[in-house]
């Protein structure tokens, strides 16, 4: 007779039950998290493609104005705002910059917007790489637990039979699944993420390139 959830809970001792509730956290924060990120990488390259009307302004004010429009996620827009501000001299003379190169200082803003940019994709990610990693062994504590329990309530048995055994471990088992159930979605998630990062961040590095080779110019 199958074991409905109500009867496998009831089954499950302190430990059982704390090994099923770290699988259940670890679903619900592996999906959150998935479903952000699917959102803000499906907005990221929406726009991309939209970027290469910064280049067709006719001033670079008019340019800031297309991205803030185009870029729905404002991950190229810190680039080219900080970008002009540190080409623009009126705004290097009070500070320690002021002696500096301006394809320099431009280099190091560039440089400092890229790392922000890296930090706020890479965010999430390694939460995903930790659950997909350790998912399936809080799965294989739980199930090895449950077997525990089985062996143990055979032993004090004076006869031994299948339906003992097979029953109790069967149910155990059920944690190795479960922990796979929540593993295997956030490994897919990561390395898809990963996929569209590199994308994303080749297209800024280009971006960043350019922007400096054009600014570098006016400096």
């Amino acid at each position: 007779m199958p074991v409905s959830i109500s009867q496998y809970w009831a089954q499950l001792d302190e430990l059982g039950r704390a090994v099923a509730f770290v699988l259940i956290l670890m679903s619900l924060v592996s999906w959150f998290t998935i479903f952000a990120k699917s959102w803000v990488f499906w907005r990221i390259r929406r726009s991309a493609p939209e970027i290469g009307r910064f280049w067709e302004a006719p001033t670079m004010e008019d340019a800031l104005m297309i991205l803030d429009v185009v870029d729905l996620e404002n991950v190229y827009v810190p680039l080219a705002k900080r970008g002009a501000e540190a080409a623009s001299a009126q705004n290097r003379v009070t500070t320690m910059m002021a002696k500096t190169d301006p394809s320099d200082v431009l280099t190091r803003v560039l440089r400092q917007e890229l790392n922000r940019v890296t930090v706020r994709l890479e965010s999430g990610l390694t939460l995903l790489a930790s659950i997909g990693a350790t998912a399936p062994f809080v799965g294989l504590l739980g199930t090895v637990w449950g077997i525990y329990h089985a062996l143990t309530a055979v032993s004090g048995s004076t006869a031994i039979q299948i339906d003992l055994i097979a029953g109790p471990v069967g149910e155990a088992l059920v944690m190795t699944g479960l922990g796979l159930l929540v593993a295997i979605p956030a490994v897919l998630a990561y390395n898809a993420f990963n996929r569209v990062n590199r994308i994303t961040f080749a297209e800024l590095d280009g971006f960043a390139f350019d922007l400096h080779a054009h600014l570098s110019k006016t400096a």
